[in-house]
């Protein structure tokens, strides 16, 4: 008779220094509390983030498996044998829920071809709480990650997302590394339309949380800045 095998459980982390209570349900803390193994894409943040879960137990007695873009395969099958052998894990990101603009995609299609159950946890997503907040199109939407860092690559895929925009009414989320994203808000500004809408969604959930949709020709004239800030940079319509 074959040994059951274990629960990969997604958890998701907070997007900055808030309060656990305030994004993750007391649920999340139990599972939590429950697991022994993680498999997480840095381990400094990851044990920052269960000490401030108050997991009861030494952070020096749980395993952490390192999952980034630099894993291969042969890493993602020796980190996978604790769940193949019946032991539960946690998949962490870095922040917000794991594999949406995160490593760990290859970790989930692993544990579907072997057969291990796959639990979400419910947690915060910059990617959707941007989305809801920015009052543009959520019945149709793209997330389309990095944008080029090259000037000329940037300037033709915000040409080609607005494009999206106007003919599909297709809402196009991005995100930029964070002291960069003044830079991408002046491409923006520089390259778009004058009524096409924009939202920037900043530091979601933390006290400095700022999140504003207006048109384009009236970002011409904002003095907000964003850098070394996460961000979620949404183009859309007027509805």
């Amino acid at each position: 008779m074959s040994t059951p095998k274990g629960i990969l459980y997604l958890i998701p982390s907070l997007l900055g220094d808030s309060p656990v209570e305030n994004s993750l349900p007391p649920y999340n803390i139990e599972i939590i509390r429950s697991l022994d193994e993680f498999i997480v894409e840095d381990v400094r943040s990851a044990r920052r983030f269960l000490i401030k879960a108050k997991i009861d137990k030494s952070i020096d007695s749980l395993t952490f498996h390192l999952c980034n873009e630099h894993s291969k395969n042969a890493d993602i099958s020796f980190i996978m044998q604790g769940l193949l052998a019946g032991k539960n894990a946690g998949l962490i990101s870095e922040a917000g829920c794991p594999s949406i603009a995160d490593p760990g995609a290859e970790i989930i299609q692993f544990a579907h071809r072997n057969n291990i159950r796959v639990v979400p946890l419910v947690g915060p997503s910059s990617i959707l709480l941007a989305l809801i907040s920015s009052g543009l199109n959520g019945q149709n939407f793209a997330f389309n990650g990095y944008l080029p860092k090259k000037e000329p690559e940037r300037i033709k895929a915000l040409k080609q997302l607005e494009t999206l925009v106007w003919q599909k009414n297709q809402t196009q989320l991005f995100i930029e590394t964070p002291y960069r994203n003044d830079s991408i808000l002046k491409d923006i500004i520089n390259s778009c339309r004058e009524e096409t809408l924009l939202c920037v969604a900043s530091d979601i959930t933390l006290q400095t949380e700022v999140i504003k949709t207006q048109p384009i020709r009236d970002w011409k004239n904002s003095k907000q800045s964003f850098n070394d800030r996460p961000a979620v940079f949404l183009l859309g319509k007027a509805l």
